[in-house]
């Protein structure tokens, strides 16, 4: 139930309606013009001429009062660098690592769709006055769709918005599927090409009372599998009743097939039930608590998952608990941990290993064998936000 009565909403329509016009409007127009020059979009590179298979990642940035999507090459230099309306989350990138969607951060009323390279300027993604977007999107259907996790807000559902990507198909949102569940956040497709997952978070929000949770007393996380062709729901599974505050966020898909899955605690702060997950289709649900003394320091809180390029190794990161822990995919065995104040953006890197991203500027290179190589320090003059991503084409 939305909370009514005087003075029981936030004054959020104005900044909803700024948001949507900005990012449609004179935003997108100055992203094609002068400023978009300036900040190297389109087609201008900030760090010189990159190799053509070098590693590309994409991530959120706040750096001197603005917002930015970044394209890093994998020494954490600048290659392209998007002005955003407001913060960013995460990503969608096309199997072949030319196209991608940026996503507005949970409350999000925009998502930005760019080529990597920075040839073509922006296109923003319609949105419907009565959805906003959860930060997460995928694209499928051989990249000719996309699918964005939102919130249908005054339905008090999950959806998933499907979007035309075809080239010249400007990103129209041409149909809608529901998620399987209540606030919908990370979707990714899998490997059979055919099927979405969701994790559907459980949360009820509404953008008028900001991230409240309204519905913690019956909140219920589930992850839904969804025919890509169809919209319809083919597997939904649950956790264990008594973990109904577990709200199943992240994904990421290991080498066997296997989903991955990181979840943030709503109930009592000195609970401390298992964080991170795998699902087999047709199985139950795996927790995997790892030492007792790490999940302590996450403090119920995962805020991004990430598998290594051979698909063995999970990395998840906590911000909160300032650490990135590792998982063997197969047996579920921690395996270690790198310390990282307010660490969360968490991407595989060229070979082994991973690139994690600092909410305080810093990034590091690391691996579950506890080695470390420090790409860059923490600074004042700059944010990474939640989530790093590997552009799928790079190598």
């Amino acid at each position: 139930m939305i909370p009514q009565g005087p003075g029981a909403r936030a004054a959020q329509p104005a900044r909803r309606d700024f948001l949507a016009r900005a990012a449609a409007g004179v935003f997108g127009a100055a992203c094609g013009g002068a400023l978009g020059a300036a900040l190297g979009w389109p087609g201008q590179a900030l760090a010189g001429p990159a190799r053509d298979n070098a590693a590309l990642y994409l991530t959120a940035r706040q750096r001197g009062g603005r917002d930015e999507a970044v394209v890093l090459d994998a020494a954490g230099q600048d290659r392209r660098v998007l002005p955003m309306p407001a913060r960013g989350h995460s990503f969608a990138i096309d199997p072949a690592g030319t196209r991608a969607v940026v996503f507005g951060r949970q409350p999000g009323f925009f998502a930005l769709a760019f080529d990597v390279s920075g040839e073509r300027a922006p296109v923003a993604l319609p949105l419907p006055e009565d959805r906003h977007f959860f930060g997460h999107g995928a694209y499928f259907d051989g990249a000719r769709l996309l699918a964005a996790t939102e919130n249908d807000f005054e339905g008090g559902r999950g959806v998933l918005g499907i979007y035309d990507a075809t080239p010249g198909g400007g990103y129209r949102r041409i149909a809608e599927f529901d998620s399987g569940g209540i606030g919908p956040h990370e979707v990714v497709l899998m490997p059979d090409g055919k099927t979405l997952c969701v994790a559907n978070g459980g949360i009820l929000t509404h953008p008028d009372y900001g991230k409240l949770e309204l519905n913690l007393d019956t909140m219920r996380a589930s992850l839904a599998y969804i025919d890509a062709a169809s919209g319809r729901l083919l597997e939904r599974v649950e956790l264990a009743p008594e973990l109904h505050r577990l709200s199943i966020r992240h994904l990421a898909l290991a080498a066997d097939g296997s989903i991955w899955f990181g979840c943030q605690y709503m109930g009592p702060a000195g609970d401390r039930p298992a964080l991170v997950g795998r699902h087999r289709r047709g199985a139950p649900m795996e927790l995997f608590p790892g030492p007792t003394a790490a999940l302590r320091e996450m403090r119920n809180y995962v805020g991004s998952v990430a598998v290594d390029v051979a698909g063995k190794v999970v990395a998840t990161s906590s911000p909160v608990g300032g650490q990135v822990m590792y998982w063997d995919a197969e047996s579920g065995r921690s395996l270690g941990e790198t310390r990282l104040a307010d660490g969360c953006g968490v991407a595989p890197a060229d070979g082994a290993g991973f690139l994690i991203s600092s909410g305080l500027g810093a990034m590091l290179r690391t691996d579950a064998a506890g080695r470390e190589q420090p790409l860059m320090t923490p600074s004042r003059e700059r944010a990474w936000d939640n989530h790093l991503r590997k552009v799928t084409g790079a190598t």
